[in-house]
């Protein structure tokens, strides 16, 4: 049995590491079959000498971040703990302090993993940015963070976004209402993102404004669209002909962001995904970033990671 020890300098980062019930710690003892036990100022780690090694290098990282004045959730401990398997720990004090925006709320929105902060970084460097990866990375929710910090910096005077109309598997059939009602039920994910960093009363006086439009992506054509941030969401579903048609509505002073999941197309068979070609297509253009997520910048349920692999698994598996 090897044991390695650790000095904590106060109690408030003993009581931030080891969280409620002691969860945090529990999470890196059952990744790495080791023993965490604190007396006073003094942990103890003990286990097979390479996983108790491994287990201390995830305490440091979780120990700078609390010293940074972050505070330690599920979420990044299992991060840390993937950061740590691949040696790459160090990297984890990069995502800190760094705020996009506050939430209605006050709540501040941050990138939670390097997949993330490198998305953010291309959006703020680029004038379009197209982020690809699975469910739960924070693909749509940061970008219309950054769209809010620009419009509240005066950056841009609009916020446009925007969706293909496609049903995920489902005919719904004829929905009752004018347009906006039929269109609503497409464009509700956009509208809690936005509710959520402004309030309804404000998102709503924006919107009688002219500031924030939210829109099914046939409004877009023979539109042109200057000192505007736009955000195309679900892009997997648009045909070659409407990412076209979108990408060249771009104007002056404006940014685009375009997100999507290549393994959630909802197209009829037989169609293409534009986001597949456009990924070929506008590959080495200058001003023009491509950003990938893995299911490693997944930041909702553990679960979701595991399906994510679960699904990648079965599909190389099965050839498809």
């Amino acid at each position: 049995m090897f044991e390695e020890k650790i000095d904590i300098e106060r109690m408030e980062q003993e009581a931030a590491l080891f969280g409620n019930l002691d969860g945090n710690v529990k999470i890196i003892e059952q990744a790495y079959g080791a023993s965490i036990v604190c007396r006073g100022s003094e942990m103890k780690i003990s286990g097979e000498p390479e996983k108790v090694e491994k287990a201390a290098r995830a305490v440091r990282a979780l120990l700078s971040l609390i010293d940074r004045g972050e505070p330690v959730t599920e979420q990044n401990v299992r991060y840390c703990i993937a950061l740590v398997n691949e040696g790459k720990e160090d990297r984890l004090s990069s995502l800190t302090g760094d705020c996009i925006c506050l939430t209605s709320k006050g709540k501040p929105v941050k990138a939670k993993t390097l997949g993330q902060k490198s998305y953010c970084n291309a959006i703020e460097s680029h004038t379009i940015t197209i982020g690809v990866g699975p469910a739960g990375t924070g693909k749509t929710y940061l970008a219309v963070a950054l769209a809010v910090k620009a419009f509240r910096a005066q950056e841009v005077n609009r916020i446009i976004l925007t969706r293909p109309a496609v049903e995920a598997g489902e005919k719904l059939g004829f929905l009752p209402g004018d347009i906006q009602q039929k269109v609503d039920p497409y464009l509700r994910p956009l509208y809690d993102a936005l509710f959520d960093m402004l309030g309804v009363e404000t998102y709503q006086k924006f919107v009688e404004r002219g500031n924030i439009e939210v829109a099914p992506l046939a409004y877009m054509r023979g539109r042109t669209l200057d000192d505007s941030f736009i955000i195309l969401d679900e892009a997997q579903n648009t045909t070659p002909e409407q990412m076209k048609m979108f990408l060249t509505r771009l104007g002056f002073g404006s940014h685009m962001v375009i997100t999507g999941d290549i393994t959630q197309i909802d197209l009829p068979d037989g169609k293409r995904s534009g986001l597949k070609e456009v990924l070929h297509i506008l590959r080495g253009i200058d001003d023009i970033a491509q950003v990938r997520f893995t299911e490693k910048d997944v930041v909702r349920h553990k679960l979701v990671q595991d399906i994510i692999k679960a699904y990648e698994k079965y599909e190389k598996e099965s050839g498809r």
